[in-house]
């Protein structure tokens, strides 16, 4: 049975799947076999041939991996490179319609291969992240199993619409705090409603380098108390934290109040991401992002993108744990394929294989979500893209799939005629 006859598999059926190499996760290199036994939503095992009995489809050309993850997207945004698109988002659009977008989002990650994502924030549409997570745990909508953050969180006053004043309301895209006491009950209140993930903001403004070996800084947003008291008391509450963190001084109140990831990570000096390292303090560096923001002259101009490249190649050089995080939602969902994020690591410093590995099983190992997604082994959810080619030689290979299986579903066959723009 070729990919073709992925249709004849009725959800559910076990059948085995056997590409031309399959990834070993743990190492990042091709594993000696080359069967994938599926059985119902999880792995049963991996082998070289399939048992008697058990349909088989045949991948020629086509190398396995498990299925990605994205670890900093934005499903209920569109494109935020300009400050009028998101107020646009956030004023003009019926929330109705941004849940249609966030739908066709996850869509077309699954076409990419996606079958994971972290959700950081909702831009001004509440929990509705929480109400989309649940409907694809249900199997209402088809996409990404997601972890989602709710309404990042941002100290009063700095998160208005561009150009408005702050004594006219209108939406904000964040929720706010000022005190420790007041940030450890706006934590407690994102929990109760049922945040995965905290997501704070540990920088505002973004000053570009002073000189070629600088680093952007810019005013810190919080007191050192309250920072530590949100991370505290999210860590109290079982929730891991993300901060969205550009400026030097931002990034070093982050780090070292306990957060568990940096996400952008504009400004790490060799000092710092020593620190990283050190503390386990992983990396989102969301490179798609700073990468298309620069090319359309937003505040990430060349020197900050610069400085932002020179940072991650730091963290590369210190051994921080890298994860895939590519910012998407920020710029547009069906402009950009988001493995392209692996293709900039590697220009960066990354061999393929640890690219790989940043959206797989480290991926998976931040998320929490460690034994169950992330690799290819018996007993892990039955989460498989296979690509033409081979990424390990070509890591563009990764913009080529064919085929996706999600919980054991085929949820995408490349074999059907894509539609422009997916």
């Amino acid at each position: 049975m070729t990919a073709a006859g992925a249709d004849r598999i009725p959800p559910g059926t076990r059948f085995a799947i056997e590409a031309d190499r399959l990834l070993d996760a743990r190492t990042g290199s091709w594993s000696d076999r080359s069967v994938v036994l599926v059985d119902g939503p999880f792995i049963k095992g991996v082998t070289n041939q399939a048992p008697d009995g058990w349909p088989l489809l045949k991948l020629p050309g086509t190398s396995l991996l498990p299925g990605l993850i994205d670890a900093h997207t934005h499903v209920l945004l569109r494109d935020t490179l300009s400050q009028l698109d998101l107020a646009r988002q956030m004023v003009e659009e019926n929330l109705g319609h941004r849940v249609a977008c966030a739908i066709q989002a996850m869509s077309l990650a699954l076409r990419h291969g996606f079958t994971t994502m972290r959700d950081l924030g909702t831009e001004g549409a509440g929990y509705l992240d929480v109400g989309l997570r649940d409907a694809v745990s249900e199997g209402i909508i088809a996409g990404p199993r997601l972890l989602v953050a709710g309404p990042a969180i941002r100290s009063k006053g700095r998160y208005p619409l561009d150009n408005q004043p702050h004594s006219i309301f209108y939406p904000v895209g964040t929720d706010s705090c000022t005190g420790a006491d007041a940030c450890r009950e706006v934590v407690r209140t994102q929990v109760a409603y049922g945040i995965d993930w905290l997501k704070i903001y540990a920088s505002g403004k973004v000053n570009p380098p002073t000189s070629d070996q600088a680093y952007p800084d810019g005013p810190l947003v919080w007191t050192e108390a309250e920072i530590k008291a949100l991370v505290d008391e999210a860590h109290r509450q079982g929730i891991k934290v993300a901060a969205h963190a550009q400026t030097l001084s931002g990034t070093e109140l982050a780090v070292r109040a306990g957060v568990d990831s940096i996400e952008h990570g504009f400004a790490i000096s060799p000092q710092l991401a020593a620190e990283m390292a050190d503390r386990g303090t992983a990396l989102a560096a969301t490179l798609l992002a700073s990468r298309e923001a620069a090319e359309r002259g937003w505040y990430v101009n060349k020197p900050v993108e610069a400085a932002h490249y020179r940072s991650f190649a730091n963290a590369v050089k210190a051994k921080v744990q890298i994860v895939l995080g590519t910012d998407v939602g920020g710029f547009e969902w069906t402009e950009v394929n988001q493995a392209e994020e692996m293709a900039l690591m590697v220009q960066l410093g990354l061999s393929s294989s640890q690219a790989l590995q940043a959206g797989t099983i480290a991926a998976a190992e931040l998320l929490g979500l460690g034994g169950q997604v992330g690799a290819i082994e018996p007993g892990y959810a039955a989460d498989l893209v296979a690509m033409v080619g081979d990424p390990l030689v070509d890591i563009s290979a990764m913009q080529r799939v064919q085929l996706v299986i999600q919980g054991g579903r085929i949820t995408v066959d490349s074999t059907v005629q894509d539609k422009p723009g997916s």
